[in-house]
């Protein structure tokens, strides 16, 4: 079951008196135990009510009531979401907690309306079906695509290459014999035994993963990744760093979308399009 734990607000809470060190320490602890436990799938706490707005509706009509609000007992100072198993479980998670405020204070457990509670509203689950949906959209705006790069035996090279001519960070890199489950007989190369499996590595904000694959055959067909850079003096640096030991494809020219823009394929033959960010971008 899922709960809305709720830190009910105080004088001082309302009053924007931050929390002492030793209890945000305390209170991040216990946050760590919450996660550790699976417990925890959201948490934050809130502003006081000076800062608030109050929408109050009547028929058709919308007030907007600006903050603070007077009855300090009906306001929240802040809310976890918990996933328990009941809700003794969930009040012996509070049990824990330290005390949110200087003084006396409260914290409520809400149980939060789960689809199947609706089923006798629901029975055609046309209700569900579009819940589902939404969830699944919204799983959607939060998902992300990362390249994943096969070099062919030679990633260890292209990593250190692009350290360099990138700035490039290696954040994680596993070889074939290190894999925790073994290999499925046939599956490598002869010799790929101690090549990357799996690697990281960010270029700037992106991360990007990689891998030697499982022999020397792939190729970057129909590929090219895009570099974005602030100025022209970078994006001229970058594009002939990767063109060493490589092919320039187009040479850096002013185009109407980019004050520099260029088509090079590096040395393990990943192609890239490097430019300046437009200002109009």
């Amino acid at each position: 079951m899922k709960v809305m734990v709720v830190v009910k607000a105080t004088k001082h809470s309302e009053a924007g008196e931050m929390p002492a060190q030793d209890l945000l320490m305390e209170m991040g602890k216990f946050n760590e135990e919450l996660v550790k436990a699976g417990v925890m799938k959201a948490g934050e706490g809130l502003k006081p009510s000076s800062q608030a707005k109050r929408v109050h509706f009547r028929g058709n009509e919308r007030i907007v009531t600006d903050g603070p609000f007077a009855e300090t007992k009906e306001l929240i100072a802040g809310y976890w979401i918990w996933e328990v198993a009941s809700m003794e479980e969930a009040i012996d998670w509070v049990k824990r907690c330290p005390n949110p405020m200087p003084n006396d204070s409260d914290i409520d457990i809400r149980p939060i309306y789960e689809i199947d509670d609706f089923i006798e509203s629901d029975p055609t689950h046309d209700i569900r079906n579009h819940e589902e949906d939404l969830i699944h959209q919204m799983s959607l705006q939060s998902a992300t695509v990362s390249p994943y790069l096969f070099f062919s035996g030679r990633c260890e090279e292209a990593l250190s290459f692009y350290e360099i001519a990138l700035g490039a960070k290696t954040t994680m890199k596993m070889r074939f014999n290190e894999s925790p489950e073994p290999v499925p007989p046939g599956m490598l190369q002869s010799g790929f035994e101690s090549k990357i499996m799996h690697a990281s590595f960010k270029i700037g904000a992106m991360t990007l993963m990689a891998s030697d694959g499982c022999d020397d055959k792939s190729r970057f067909d129909g590929l090219r990744l895009a570099l974005t850079l602030s100025s022209n003096e970078s994006c001229e640096k970058c594009f002939h760093a990767l063109a060493d030991g490589g092919t320039i494809d187009m040479p850096l020219v002013k185009t109407f979308w980019s004050p520099l823009y260029g088509m090079v394929t590096d040395k393990f033959g990943l192609g890239w399009m490097v430019m300046v960010a437009s200002q109009n971008s």
